[in-house]
């Protein structure tokens, strides 16, 4: 289970260091993240730094998660127990990278005012920074990008991205990650238009659903997982979880992990839009069966968390 918030950075510069050894940390800022810092730099220079799911690996109790930050030509990747701390650990190598490349002139950009960064930006934004730009300006979680599959030989490679925005999903094909990625936020800017009903998008996320108001809920749904036991065998847990979610006003989106497990088996984590934001993990001989295990480790979850006093 987790829950990520994006804080907009202060008004700050990092500082560099004057330690050039790989591995190093070559900029000092104790009041900001990796991730702050980098994002600042980002607004100043036009090209704000997109972060990619590459791989979610491990069980539950020890998960694994590695992303990519792409900011303008430099791509670095971190690992890491959590999702913000592989974010950190990618930011940080894209840092350190930026200062060594073009030393202190480079990351002392984010000194410079927005608009004199904007006049050495000079083509217009993609739908990547597009959407990264509406998701900042609505107070949105940015935008997160997973590689779902490579296909192909290696001199045609073929990648599945999909792009989560809050509580929508859409998946693109590409050539390259970053075609992928492209199409993928295309296709996210195109469904937002079309839930608002016009070209000006007015669609907002729902509100998280805190455990209190699920805790407190005495509709039928709720009712039925407190009294009933979750061990009927061939269950559709997934169904379950879509009444229960539908009743309850919150959103499950179920995410492949590529890696089997150490016995073959497919893996899944099922999301849902609670408050806190809800993981589980499930295994299964294929796909279906573990998007139902997840849904029914999410369930069990649930029925804890709305017993609790």
């Amino acid at each position: 289970m987790s829950q990520e918030e994006f804080q907009t950075p202060a008004n700050t510069a990092a500082t560099p260091e004057t330690s050039l050894n790989t591995g190093e940390t070559l900029w000092h800022n104790p009041g900001k993240t990796p991730i702050q810092i980098l994002h600042e730099y980002g607004i100043k220079s036009g090209n704000l730094p997109v972060y990619m799911l590459e791989k979610a690996e491990g069980q539950d109790h020890q998960p694994s998660f590695v992303f990519s930050v792409t900011v303008g030509e430099v791509t670095c990747v971190g690992q890491g127990t959590t999702k913000k701390a592989a974010k950190h650990q990618a930011a940080e190598g894209a840092l350190n990278i930026l200062y060594t490349d073009a030393g202190a002139g480079n990351v002392a950009l984010m000194g410079q005012s927005n608009e004199a960064a904007a006049e050495t930006n000079n083509h217009l934004p993609n739908s990547v920074g597009l959407l990264q730009e509406l998701a900042l300006q609505r107070g949105w979680r940015l935008p997160e990008y997973t590689v779902l599959r490579e296909t192909g030989p290696p001199h045609i490679r073929e990648f599945t991205v999909t792009c989560r925005l809050e509580s929508l999903t859409e998946k693109a094909t590409g050539s390259s990650k970053k075609a992928a990625k492209k199409a993928a936020a295309e296709k996210m800017m195109a469904k937002l238009q079309s839930l608002s009903g016009c070209s000006e998008i007015t669609w907002n996320p729902k509100p998280n659903v805190r455990f209190d108001a699920i805790r407190s809920s005495t509709a039928e749904k709720i009712n039925l997982l407190r009294r009933n036991p979750l061990s009927i065998p061939n269950m559709d847990y997934i169904q379950l979880m879509l009444e229960l979610s539908k009743e309850q006003g919150f959103e499950v989106t179920y995410f492949d992990i590529d890696e089997l497990t150490v016995n073959g088996q497919y893996q899944c984590l099922a999301e849902l839009s609670t408050s806190p934001v809800t993981v589980c993990h499930g295994t299964g001989i294929s796909c279906s069966n573990a998007h139902n295990d997840a849904a029914h480790s999410a369930l069990q979850y649930i029925k804890i968390m709305a017993a609790s006093k």
